[in-house]
Formats: C-alpha cells, structure tokens, sequence
C-alpha cells in the first residue's frame, strides 16, 4: 500500500508539473532567439512579394559636393521591371557565379531602375546563400576587378522598350556589393542609353555624373539590402497554455 501511494503521489507531483510548466509564460534562450531571427530573415525571399523586396520607388542622395558646396541632392530612382528568378550562374560573371555556386547560392532576384534624369540605369540583385554564415565566406572570396573593367558582380537586366532597354553588361560602369543576412546583395550601375563603358579617368572629369553614378548604385543597393537583411524584432512569447 505504501509503494502505491508513493507512486501515486510522483504522478500526481508530476502532473501538477505539467500543468506549471504549460501555464508559465514560455520563454526562448539566446540561442534560440537568435535561431529564429535567422529563419525568420532567410525566409523573406520566398515569402514576400517581388514589390516589396523592390519597391516602385527607391530614394538617393547626390553629395553637395558634386555641386559646387551646396546641401545634398535628394533623387528618387524608379523601378523600370523585376526579372525572373535567375540562376546563379545565369544572372553574374562568370568568375562570381562560380564562387556563389561553391558556398550553395540558391537562387538571383533582381530589378533594373533609372535615375531621376532616365540617363542612368542601375540594376540590383539579390543572391540568396543557404546561411549568414556562407553568405560572408561567399563575399570574402569574391574577385575584385574583371579585366580593368568594374568590379564583378551582377549581370546588367534591361527591358525593352523602356528608358534602360540599352543597358547592358558592356554598359556596367561601377558596381557594389554587400552582404546582409543570408544574402548578397548586388548593384551595377552605367549609361541607359547604350554608352559603352567609360574609362575611369575620363568619367572622373565629370564630378556630377560619377557622383550621381554612386548615389544611385548605393543609394538602391543599401535600401534593398538593408529592407531584406534587416532583422526583425527579437521574438517574445506573451505567455499561457496556447503560446
């Protein structure tokens, strides 16, 4: 009798356990916040909608000292289209495309806009690594130069019959790049018209256009990165039996 009223007892204690333990407000450890936040953040590319990872409109700044010391220039460049999903082979040079492919690259989004003047057109990518983790090994091992032209990177998206339908790869004059989360971030910038590519010391005569060159490219690139790559608030749980 002794021997089955302890065990009834260690029931009855580990019942009213169970039921503590599913009052109790639930919490998360810092790994496991952190855990979430990760999967939250890489989940973005399939989840959200093409226009809000490219949005129609994107602002820029064109330094006041590009024009003569006054206060900086506010633009707004606007999304010309919004490609496929690309291959990672299929939307960068060839030299990227195979350091992506080594660190598990899964997939390119990308969008082309023009300027506020519809005289220069910039193209930004997304590429999506499996984890933060491959996305840095992944820039680190990134080349730098392709052949005295601008740094590697993504490939040019023109559309036709639009203001950028005449920029393409031969028309990429500077490009950036910045990893943020699980992804890269990619932006090539250049003529809409056709140009071919400038050399740099002849296009660094003309101060405005090399700085509106660099507000636009960075001006989009580090919006679209910071809006996927940002994290989200670290999780909390109100607490109760259905938390």
């Amino acid at each position: 009798m002794l021997a089955a009223l302890s065990l009834s007892l260690m029931g009855l204690v580990a019942s009213v356990a169970g039921l503590v333990v599913q009052v109790m407000p639930r919490t998360f450890s810092a790994a496991q916040k952190q855990q979430i936040v990760t999967w939250e953040v890489g989940k973005r590319w399939r989840i959200w909608s093409a226009g809000e990872i490219f949005p129609a409109t994107i602002p820029y700044r064109v330094p006041g000292s590009a024009l003569g010391g006054a206060a900086d220039l506010t633009l707004v460049a606007h999304r010309i289209g919004i490609t496929r999903q690309a291959s990672c082979r299929a939307a960068t040079d060839r030299a990227v495309a195979r350091v992506l492919a080594r660190h598990g690259c899964l997939a390119v989004l990308r969008a082309t806009y023009d300027d506020a003047t519809q005289s220069l057109a910039v193209t930004v990518g997304v590429a999506v690594l499996p984890s933060p983790a491959a996305a840095r090994a992944t820039q680190r091992a990134l080349p730098s130069r392709g052949g005295g032209g601008p740094r590697l990177g993504v490939r040019a998206a023109p559309f036709r019959r639009t203001p950028v339908a005449g920029f393409g790869d031969r028309q990429r004059q500077l490009s950036w790049e910045r990893g943020t989360g699980p992804y890269l971030v990619f932006a090539t910038v250049g003529y809409a018209d056709g140009r071919r590519r400038v050399p740099e010391a002849a296009n660094g005569a003309n101060g405005y256009a090399t700085a509106e060159m660099l507000g636009l490219e960075r001006g989009v690139g580090v919006w679209v990165a910071g809006h996927i790559g940002t994290a989200p608030p670290p999780p909390a749980c109100p607490g109760g039996p259905a938390c």
